[in-house]
């Protein structure tokens, strides 16, 4: 068990977060600035790796190594080769026995859309009264600066941990979560680990399985003069879609035997995220391919649930006779990973709760996240206790995105008397 904090050390600790802040606004807005779409995240792992260098942790960079990866159950399937990008992993190590902990984040961000649809420049990070606007600022940027900010708040507070840490910066979560495999592939492990994903100061003790897929579909090329010859690939495709959608319906229909579940709207959350086809305006479109994920339940194999797609796909001409000719090929593209479930409980999990107590003045909520998250990881193929729990946010993965900054100066707070009592302190 934890060892509760003196009210001495509880308000030095805070203090500290409180007298930093500003700095650490300062230093999200240079990441949020510093663009790290998928494959480009070496620019913002540099600054990572200087702030982290600065702060005498022992810190190493490190590739994704797909061909090493591959056979683990943490992978999935990859559509780049990272030769361009690294991870970043801090580490403060103890001379004592205490707990030891991971605090994870990405820095891999999603693509911003049009830029002229939003307020201020995606990436100019912005501060505007509470919120703070930018790609990433939320998803996740925000949380990396809190985990660092915490870790400093309490050396700044006169303690040293008594437990080892490891301060990891990972890429393409956004995609596989290859990144955080990477990670556990070179042997990362802790008594707990904590990622301040975008939460709004829940902790999320469930999400979704999720997979992810590639569809392209084949039609006949007709002049337009007599369509009726042809068979346009871009409406198969949306004929295809149209079954995903009954698909995931009937996943849907499973929610009410799973706890938490049945409260959601929509837990496997069909998505087309991208579509691409045809060749040539006064052309009936030979070929049109789109991508997108699908979810699932905590305790399902993804390859049970692959396999339900692929078995769908199959018997499409018999449900439509206009696509016996579609010909659909599916490949998987990104995250195949189960969700997770964390048991009520836990002393990682009544450990946050006390701390976030003391910050908010709120009970811990727990919520469910319809999702993939890389605690996913570290809980499936680790079996750590892996707590996501984060600051406040709007629009992520949309335009304006933005982070609460009274949210994530409580959120520092919470991750820094977290990790003071579970790893232990002790005068510097």
């Amino acid at each position: 068990m934890s060892q509760p904090l003196s009210k001495e050390a509880v308000s030095a600790i805070t203090a500290a977060v409180d007298a930093a802040f500003e700095n650490e606004i300062s230093f999200l807005q240079e990441i949020v600035r510093a663009k790290s779409l998928r494959g480009e995240e070496a620019g913002v792992q540099r600054i990572v790796a200087d702030a982290l260098r600065s702060r005498d942790y022992d810190v190493e960079t490190y590739p994704v190594d797909v061909a090493s990866l591959r056979s683990h159950p943490a992978f999935s399937p990859a559509t780049i080769d990272y030769k361009d990008t690294f991870n970043v992993s801090g580490r403060k190590t103890s001379k004592t026995s205490g707990r030891s902990l991971i605090l994870n984040a990405h820095v891999d961000v999603v693509p911003s859309a049009n830029p002229a649809s939003w307020t201020h420049p995606p990436f100019a990070a912005v501060r505007e009264g509470d919120w703070l606007f930018g790609r990433g600022a939320g998803d996740m940027k925000a949380g990396l600066a809190a985990n660092l900010f915490a870790i400093d708040a309490i050396e700044a507070a006169g303690f040293s941990l008594q437990g080892p840490l490891e301060f990891q910066s990972v890429i393409d979560e956004e995609v596989t979560g290859n990144g955080t495999a990477a990670a556990i592939l070179r042997g990362a492990t802790a008594d707990a680990v904590l990622i301040p994903e975008p939460t709004d100061e829940d902790v999320i003790y469930a999400n979704s399985g999720v997979i992810k897929f590639k569809i392209s579909v084949q039609g006949v090329p007709a002049h337009p003069r007599e369509p009726e010859s042809g068979l346009s690939a871009i409406e198969a495709a949306f004929l295809v879609i149209n079954e995903m959608k009954a698909l995931e319906a009937r996943w849907n229909e499973e929610k009410t035997g799973h706890p938490g579940f049945a409260d959601l709207r929509n837990p496997a959350s069909l998505n087309i995220g991208t579509i691409n086809g045809g060749e040539w305006p006064s052309s009936i479109p030979f070929e049109c391919t789109f991508e997108g994920r699908i979810g699932f339940y905590p305790g399902d194999a993804p390859h049970d649930r692959m396999a339900g797609l692929e078995d769908m796909l199959k018997t499409l001409g018999a449900k439509d006779p206009r696509l016996e000719k579609a010909n659909p090929k599916l490949e998987w593209v990104g995250t195949c990973q189960p969700g997770y479930l964390l048991a009520e409980g836990s002393d990682a999990e009544n450990t946050l709760a006390e701390a976030h107590q003391i910050t908010s003045g709120t009970a811990l909520k727990r919520s469910i996240m319809a999702c993939y998250l890389d605690a996913a990881l570290y809980m499936n193929h680790c079996g750590i206790p892996s707590l996501t729990y984060g600051p406040l946010t709007k629009n992520i993965h949309g335009i304006d995105e933005c982070v609460n900054l009274p949210s994530l100066k409580r959120v520092t707070k919470t991750i820094a008397l977290f990790t003071a009592r579970w790893c232990g302190i002790a005068p510097r």
